[in-house]
């Protein structure tokens, strides 16, 4: 029977792939934690929008999010082994022509909106907040010599710009209005 538990972990510490034994506290399992905290609230925002083609791009885009779980649980100073999936340029185009055609559709933004309007819609915005606190981390990994992909920085912005049109997207298709903010003068 496979255990869940390995009980290696009581004392506050963990292994990168690798090997590499680190607190749990350290930058690198802050960053993929918080990589898979979005991609639960993916799961979220597709269980709730109840559409079959936007379903099928965030199934995608969870899919892309384990590889970059999997980049940032590796220990960079380590050879791994083992075969782990990558991440390509053509992961971020399929985001920004996704962004493309649901801006096709959707009503010029002429003023900050505020997140909301539906469920699906600010779940979608909640997942965005936590995709930008992602690509915060990996920018900090960077600046403390920690190694993180360039492209998985990019993916990360990309992917937040994503969550933010999907989110008026979805509004938009269930009729939901959009609300400006209103800056108190």
């Amino acid at each position: 029977m496979f255990r869940i538990y390995t009980k290696t972990g009581d004392k506050g510490g963990t292994s990168l792939i690798g090997g590499v034994r680190v607190p749990k506290s350290h930058i690198r399992i802050e960053s993929y934690g918080t990589v898979d905290e979005l991609n639960s609230y993916i799961g979220m925002v597709s269980d709730l929008c109840n559409n079959s083609l936007i379903t099928d791009s965030l199934r995608e885009i969870q899919d892309r999010l384990f590889t970059v779980g999997s980049v940032l649980a590796t220990d960079p100073g380590k050879d791994v082994k083992m075969k782990l999936p990558d991440l390509h340029d053509a992961d971020v185009t399929w985001l920004e022509q996704k962004i493309d055609e649901m801006n096709e559709v959707l009503p010029e933004m002429r003023s900050f909106i505020l997140p909301g309007g539906n469920l699906a819609s600010s779940t979608c915005h909640v997942a965005r907040c936590v995709c930008r606190r992602a690509e915060r981390i990996c920018v900090a990994m960077q600046e403390q010599n920690e190694p993180v992909p360039p492209l998985v920085i990019k993916y990360l912005n990309r992917l937040s710009d994503y969550l933010f049109v999907l989110a008026r997207y979805i509004s938009h298709l269930n009729n939901a209005p959009e609300i400006p903010w209103r800056a108190r003068l």
